[in-house]
This record gives structure tokens, sequence and C-alpha cells, in this order.
């Protein structure tokens, strides 16, 4: 009787783990272009939204900026049953060592938490910037709409919310708008202290900065590639962790690699005709963004952009000059292109908030031997867990295992010498969490 009743029961766990989640396509079907282009330009309508303008008209500025986007998160809160907690959360910032801050002013982030229905202190965050600036980052008051930079990352946010507060998902999803990014990641900087402060178990921070560019200044046309900058390891991670890459790999095997690498596959799987081009660096070069400061902490983020850049419609006042016209204005969006993006971060924070943790313990064995071995601690959630291994020259995971409800495994004929391995937990949906690279070593 016991094979009768195990036996269908596998052949379901097989099948599930095959198939792809109808949900996740209905979430992609979902986003709209037409209300992403509504919000921007409403964005824009407030003339500017530098960090230190105008913080008490209603029409102007970055204080009725904030209002909106704190006004539309609570219209989406009452659409979902009160699903979303909305609040501002600031800090104080003056000028004092700060060679970009022309005033003392409160640097305020405007947050919309959905509570996860089993592990509300799991955290995924989408992120986009309520501030823009001019030419002068210290001009507070010159017209500076920052259509793409970055009213789209921050619209982009707005349409996820949207979107997925009709569902309900096992861990929670945090949507902000962050301020200050132009003057110093100050806005991230304070969030990511506020998580800490409140020990948030953060799975991972999206950070959407510009995603609403296809043209870029070497005159490129490209409406389908997309950057994922990812550090490659900890900023945090200890002299001990440093030496041990000596010896057993993992010099791109950091927490937010893999979940660059989880956002790689999941578009790949979901979206095969977006071509995501994972980038080996923690931004552009020489550059940061809101993510950098969630990184700083211990915390896996990534940075999600467009793919070509046109810099004379970043950071720049509206003008022409030698017939070419600067500044970053509407017309130079593309509303289905950040439609995209943002069916990319929902269909991604979708999928994280679904899976089960990730196993915390992951050791691995098999030196001298033509096997590799695997132990880690079970966590709760998973039906089991699959192995992926790869190349050490690959970006990416190539190969995977699906090993059943186990807490060690062993690989019979896949010598250790000549891959990298990691572990992840499989929920009872098909769900994964990002992949853990081995953390200590057994023989």
């Amino acid at each position: 009787m016991k094979k009768l009743i195990i036996l269908p029961l596998l052949l379901f766990t097989c099948i599930s783990l095959g198939q792809t989640s109808q949900k996740i396509y209905d979430i992609i079907d979902s986003v709209s272009a037409k209300r992403i282009e509504k919000d921007i330009q409403t964005l824009v309508n407030f003339g500017t939204r530098n960090t230190f303008s105008d913080t008490i008209s209603n029409t102007r500025g970055i204080g009725a900026a904030r209002r909106w986007i704190k006004s539309e998160f609570e219209s989406i809160s009452k659409n979902c049953n009160n699903c979303l907690d909305v609040f501002y959360q600031k800090d104080f910032v003056t000028k004092e060592g700060n060679r970009r801050v022309p005033h003392d002013a409160w640097v305020v982030n405007v947050v919309a938490i959905q509570k996860g229905t089993k592990y509300p202190n799991r955290y995924i965050i989408m992120s986009g910037d309520i501030d823009s600036r001019a030419s002068d980052t210290m001009d507070f008051t010159t017209d500076a709409p920052g259509a793409n930079d970055n009213a789209s990352g921050m619209a982009g946010t707005i349409e996820a919310a949207r979107v997925l507060s009709n569902y309900q998902f096992e861990s929670s999803i945090v949507y902000v708008g962050l301020s200050g990014e132009e003057q110093g990641l100050f806005g991230g900087s304070g969030l990511a202290k506020y998580a800490k402060e409140n020990n948030w178990d953060v799975i991972g921070v999206l950070n959407n900065d510009m995603i609403g560019n296809i043209k870029g200044v070497d005159g490129v046309i490209d409406n389908r590639t997309f950057r994922i900058f990812s550090e490659p390891v900890p900023a945090n991670e200890t002299e001990r962790e440093r030496q041990l890459r000596r010896f057993y790999g993992g010099e791109v095997d950091g927490m937010s690699r893999q979940l660059a690498r989880y956002v790689h596959k999941t578009v790949k799987t979901y979206m095969p005709e977006m071509n995501p081009m994972m980038v080996y660096r923690l931004d552009r070069f020489g550059r940061g963004g809101h993510h950098r400061p969630f990184n700083d902490l211990g915390f896996a983020g990534i940075r999600i952009m467009e793919a070509h850049e046109n810099y004379n419609q970043q950071h720049q006042d509206i003008r022409e000059e030698n017939g070419i016209k600067y500044g970053d204005v509407i017309e130079h969006v593309n509303f289905e292109y950040a439609k995209k993006l943002t069916a990319v971060n929902a269909i991604n924070m979708a999928s994280l908030a679904s899976a089960p943790p990730a196993p915390k313990n992951v050791a691995i064995g098999g030196i001298v031997e033509p096997s590799a071995k695997f132990k880690w601690n079970k966590v709760e959630g998973a039906i089991g867990y699959k192995i992926y291994w790869r190349d050490t020259t690959s970006p990416t995971w190539d190969y995977s295992r699906y090993v059943g409800d186990v807490s060690e495994f062993t690989l019979e004929g896949i010598v250790i010498d000549n891959y990298f391995f990691g572990i992840a937990a499989v929920g009872k949906d098909g769900f994964e969490s990002p992949v853990v690279f081995p953390n200590k070593v057994f023989r």
C-alpha cells in the first residue's frame, strides 16, 4: 500500500517541478505600459524632484512628489483590502561633511510593505528613486524632469505594487521610493540601516535605476537587452572567508551574484524574448546606485537597468547646443520597454516570495575522490533540494539535479576540482530559493 501512495506523490512532484507557473505568466500580462506612462508623466509634472527642492507646494518639488507616491501606495492598498503597510522612513542630512548637500534637510523615503503569509520577516525589496537633478546637483530650483532617471524606475515600482498586490505570497515584498540618490545614496543608506535595526531577513534588493531608454548615445537601439549589475562577494566578508576563497573558489559567487543569476534564469524561463546581461561589477564604471548601501551592510542587492544609456539625457539642464538636445524629458522614454523591465522585477519578486528560505549551511566534500558530496541543513517549507553546478568559467548555473527531501547527497562521477556547486531549496509549487554556494568543507 505504501508504494501505491508514494509513487503518485513522486510523479506529481516531478511533474510540478518540470512545469512553469501560470501565475507568473499572468503577472507579466498584467503589467501596463499605459499606467507606467501616466505615472512617469505625473512625476515629470512636478518640475523638479531634487531632494532639496520645495517641500511645501502641492504641485512642485520633492515634497509634492513623495506625497503623491504615498497616496498611490495607499490607493493600491485600499483596493487590496489594506494589504500594504504604507509609511515614510526618514533621516536628517546636514551640510557638514557632505559636499553635495546645499542645506540641512530630511531625506524621506516612501515605503509600502506587503506582508508575507508564512515568513513575514523575510523581505524582497524593489526600489526606484524619487529624486532628480539638473546639471549642477546643488541646483534645487531649475527644472529637472528626470523622466528616465528615475521616474521610470519609480513608476515601475508603483506598477509592480499594483500587480502583485492582487496575490498573496509567503514572504514579504517591499515597494519603496528612495530619496537622496543623486546627493550620495542617502535614502538607500537610511532604509538599509532601518532594515538592519529591525532585524529584517532581506532576501534581496532589486534596485531599478533608469529602465526606460532604448536609444544609446552610441547609436544602438535595443528594446530587449537590459543589464544586471552585481558585486562578486559581500563587502563585509571576513578575513577567513577571503582566505578560504583562495583554495575553494567563490570569488564570483557571493549572494548578490547569486541573486543576479536568479533573475537571469527566471527571465530566460518566462520572458525568453528578453536578453538579460549580467555585468560582473557593483555598478557602472566608477559609479554607484541605491543597492550599494544594502550591499555595504551585508544584504544581497543588484541593479537592474537599461543596456544602452544616453548621457545627453542624464544629469543635464534642458537646452540645445550645436544641434544636440539635452535633458531627461519624457519624449525619450520608451514605455513598452519600461513595462518589460517592470515585469522582470515583478516575476522575480513573485518567485522569490513564493519560495522557501535558502539553506544557510551548505558543506561540500569529495577532495581527491571521483564524486562530489554535499550536506546541508533542511529549511522549513522545502519539499526538496536541487544541486546546481557549472564549469568554473561559466557565468550561469548550467547543470542541475533535483535530489528530493534529503540533507545530503553524492554526485557520482562528478569531479569536485572541475566545477563550482551550489544548493537551492525547492517549494511545493516548484519555486526555488537563490542558490547557496558552499560555505563549509568536510572530508
